[in-house]
């Protein structure tokens, strides 16, 4: 099958070119692509600062679709709305086998690693998709950024005693937030924009919002934000050296720290530091399978809201002449590209 596909070729340039859909394998569902979320390794790759990438490459890894067909037994159906779990892992690694099917040795993920969804139509493992009772295709395109403050949350085990700091309120910061809420209603959220901020007391009903500016210390307003102690639970969803080094300053003895955001480079710290407050340091990569499952019931449950989330729609054919100045405006918050024109 013959079709239209959006592929960036290098680092600001997208072209529209035409490919052959194959037949899917033994055990793929071929599905047609409803929306897409934009997400910051989109972005990432369009200015040519994505790690672990090459081009050219189709982007698209945040999918709503539906179900066109089915190569294997399921209990899927055609015409079923569904969010696609882009983490194609090897089964037989030591990380799947352990259960973390989305931090595998062998990973790749769709529209990074290897070509994703911004065509009409894509192949993918039928245990790949995630049924939805009642998300909207707007919904389900969230599911796979809002996977990755659940898995954060998870990793962390936040609970209601939790004194917790998010560091960063662009989307995976709210991702976290709008997990964490679940947990700890003692959140204060930390962040150089104050409109982000703004954006958090409306919509999430944050009290404590903490601006950073570079010659004040943070550490007055953290604790004047936990009766004043220090955040015992710190999630930096920055992806910014600085900002990670200084979480080990502000943590409460005992604490823990949960780096979501990552960049290309090392920190550091002070190691005297680390062991007197017995710090525990955790990564968090992406969503396991049923961290997708936890996610659409808490969409389709009303326990978080989708509402205020997306900000900035594209058609598919608008990728190449409107991305880059979609994402450089400065009130996005999520943007979503749509292959039709149902809600």
């Amino acid at each position: 099958m013959s079709q239209t596909e959006i592929r960036l070729e290098k680092p600001g340039s997208f072209s529209t070119i035409e490919n052959t859909l194959p037949d899917p394998l033994p055990g793929e569902a071929r599905v047609r692509i409803r929306r897409i979320g934009v997400c910051g390794t989109d972005i990432h790759a369009f200015h040519g600062r994505q790690p672990f990438f090459e081009y050219p490459r189709i982007l698209g890894h945040e999918l709503a679709a539906e179900v066109v067909s089915l190569n294997g037994e399921s209990d899927f159906s055609p015409g079923e709305l569904v969010a696609i779990e882009p983490y194609l892992n090897n089964p037989a690694s030591q990380a799947s086998l352990a259960g973390k099917t989305n931090c595998c040795e062998d990973l790749q993920v769709l529209g990074v690693h290897c070509d994703g969804g911004m065509r009409p139509e894509i192949n993918v493992p039928i245990h790949k998709l995630h049924r939805a009772a009642s998300a909207s295709v707007d919904q389900l395109a969230l599911v796979e950024m809002l996977g990755i403050g659940r898995h954060a949350v998870n990793r962390a085990q936040a609970q209601s005693p939790d004194r917790a700091l998010i560091l960063g309120a662009g989307p995976i910061g709210l991702s976290v937030l709008s997990f964490l809420q679940l947990h700890t209603g003692r959140v204060a959220v930390a962040d150089l924009d104050e409109k982000r901020l703004g954006f958090c007391r409306d919509a999430f009903g944050v009290e404590h919002t903490i601006p950073i500016r570079e010659s004040e210390p943070l550490e007055p307003s953290l604790r004047a934000s936990f009766d004043g102690e220090l955040p015992t639970l710190i999630f930096d969803a920055t992806g910014n050296r600085g900002s990670m080094r200084s979480t080990f300053s502000h943590i409460a003895h005992g604490g823990r720290i949960v780096f979501v955001g990552l960049f290309q480079g090392e920190v550091t710290f002070d190691d005297p530091n680390f062991h007197r407050r017995e710090i525990t340091l955790l990564s968090s990569r992406n969503a396991t399978s049923s961290e997708f499952g936890q996610v659409i019931e808490a969409i389709e449950t009303g326990q978080i809201d989708t509402d205020p989330w997306i900000t900035h729609r594209l058609s598919l054919g608008e990728v190449p002449g409107s991305f880059g100045s979609m994402i450089a405006d400065p009130t996005l918050r999520k943007a979503v590209i749509h292959l039709d024109d149902q809600a």
